[in-house]
């Protein structure tokens, strides 16, 4: 078994980290932000509309419009991640220019992103109380006022929690991506871990991508806490 700790391997890490981890950790928060806004952008009026067109109680939406939308947000989450990059080369290609690189990789992972964001976001919006979109109602409030004054602001902590989930899941997304020759510390880990067998360089890639996720996770958790205005049970 390889020394992973020996001094010749602890030099080489410690030139790598040097050399190529701070970009790498610049291209990986880039890329998970870039990514998590586009799919917020396409996910969060797609869950709106499946709740909100649900039973037309909201919004007056064709059943079989939902149905459809149901099904393309389905497939598209039981698509294996890796298999989507490759599927979506055209269009990469289409978009980018090239599907390679740093910036080739927000397309898949946009794609692979908003159909989870889109249940996450109809989640959250079905948890809210209905008698409180009843009430905005009763009082004559449009359909476009129910959604951006009722459904949206009175869910945002639910939000908050489940885009932190997101935002996490598609880094952890843009680490695979590195396989395709995406930029970040999953390029990292691949270049070194896998084809060089250098496990120290891909250790240290794994330890700052666990740093990133307890980050995001504890930002997200923290503000979803403190725009939560909901009343608490004291003991």
């Amino acid at each position: 078994m390889l020394d992973i700790f020996s001094s010749e391997e602890v030099t080489e890490a410690l030139e790598i980290f040097v050399r190529e981890f701070p970009t790498a950790i610049w291209e990986t928060v880039y890329v998970t932000v870039i990514s998590t806004f586009f799919a917020i952008l396409i996910g969060l009026p797609l869950g709106v509309i499946l709740v909100a067109g649900d039973k037309g109680k909201i919004l007056k939406i064709p059943s079989g419009v939902l149905h459809v939308l149901n099904v393309i947000i389905n497939l598209l989450r039981s698509i294996p991640f890796l298999i989507l990059m490759i599927m979506v080369f055209p269009l990469t290609r289409l978009i980018v220019g090239t599907v390679v690189g740093t910036v080739a990789s927000i397309v898949p992972l946009v794609i692979a992103a908003f159909p989870f964001v889109a249940r996450l976001v109809e989640t959250s919006l079905r948890e809210l109380d209905p008698n409180i979109v009843e009430m905005a109602q009763s009082m004559g409030a449009k359909p476009i006022q129910i959604i951006t004054k009722v459904m949206i602001p009175e869910s945002i902590p639910s939000l908050l929690s489940n885009f932190t989930t997101a935002m996490t899941t598609i880094l952890g997304y843009s680490a695979m991506s590195g396989i395709i020759g995406g930029g970040g510390l999953g390029k990292i880990a691949i270049n070194y871990g896998y084809y060089r067998y250098r496990y120290l360089v891909m250790l240290l890639a794994v330890i700052f991508l666990i740093l990133l996720v307890q980050i995001i996770q504890t930002v997200g958790t923290h503000l979803a806490t403190k725009l939560d205005r909901r009343p608490r049970d004291r003991a």
